[in-house]
């Protein structure tokens, strides 16, 4: 049996033919919603017209600094014309750090593709949320589907780069980024669809080079349970930039972020790696 909550009611023939989304030949009942949508996360941006002058420039917190810095380099990652999937966390940062003529198409699995920024307080739709259920807007052009849709997608390859976080990744490509044993998890979400295709879809890890015991989560092994097995092809962190060898495992420093040498990285990287002959800034 199929039961619609339905916010409003209409007459019958006043959806029109190309507007409907589900068939009544599968609903059996329909209910009256009482109740206002809830929003669980409801992230807004400043209006255009909102006056900022007066308002102090808070210091960045080191924390953000990190993570600015690694979503400033993941940005580069991104090419005009692009489908991207940004997983929660510091990969949503990423987009704010393009320059204005990279135009992509991002993708969350909850069935949105062409995501926009964050809305005003105005535009905010409790029926446009992303995978990490934050308010959104979506660009011209943009679509809507169900999840099976939106799987589909990613696992069939039509994705170019997928940006997930990490808890650990290994010097071959493997990534754990869904739970710690003992731990509360809440899920995988989509990410072990994600990396299931990394032939087709290139991931991208993003992460601090140390957990918040200084422990390195740049490993030679996962210790946590894996999300895929080599699937990363580059590496992230607050330190440098790691390019990994999926085929025939392990890594090669390619970036060092400003100030840090590759002495550094070997003090707090617990994978083996070889540094690239022209080694570069990450910028």
């Amino acid at each position: 049996m199929s039961i619609v909550e339905a916010e409003e009611i209409v007459p019958v023939g006043s959806i029109h033919p190309d507007d409907v989304h589900l068939p009544g030949i599968y609903v059996d009942r329909i209910i009256k919603a009482t109740a206002e949508k809830g929003i669980e996360a409801r992230m807004t941006r400043a209006s255009e017209s909102t006056s900022t002058e007066s308002v102090p420039a808070k210091e960045k917190s080191p924390a953000l600094v990190r993570r600015e810095r690694i979503a400033k380099r993941a940005s580069k990652e991104l090419h005009n014309g692009m489908y991207v999937n940004l997983g929660v966390g510091m990969p949503t940062l990423a987009p704010s750090f393009l320059n204005p003529d990279v135009k992509v198409w991002i993708q969350s699995e909850n069935g949105l593709l062409g995501l926009g920024p964050y809305p005003t307080e105005d535009e905010v739709d409790a029926d446009l949320i992303n995978a990490g259920k934050e308010t959104v807007t979506m660009v011209p052009g943009g679509a809507t589907f169900d999840s099976a849709e939106s799987f589909a997608m990613i696992r069939g390859g039509h994705v170019d780069v997928s940006i997930l976080g990490a808890l650990q990744v290994s010097a071959n490509g493997d990534l754990a980024n869904y739970m710690i044993p003992g731990k509360v998890v809440k899920g995988m979400g989509g990410a072990m669809d994600l990396v299931s295709n990394p032939e087709q879809t290139k991931i991208v890890c993003l992460t601090d080079h140390v957990d918040k015991y200084g422990k390195s989560k740049v490993v030679q092994q996962c210790s946590l349970p894996l999300t895929g097995a080599r699937v990363v092809s580059t590496i992230i962190t607050d330190l440098c930039v790691f390019q990994v060898d999926r085929k025939n495992g392990g890594l090669t420093l390619t970036e060092l972020a400003e100030g840090v040498t590759v002495e550094d990285i070997k003090a707090n990287t617990d994978a083996s790696f070889t540094v690239a002959k022209d080694i570069k800034s990450m910028e």
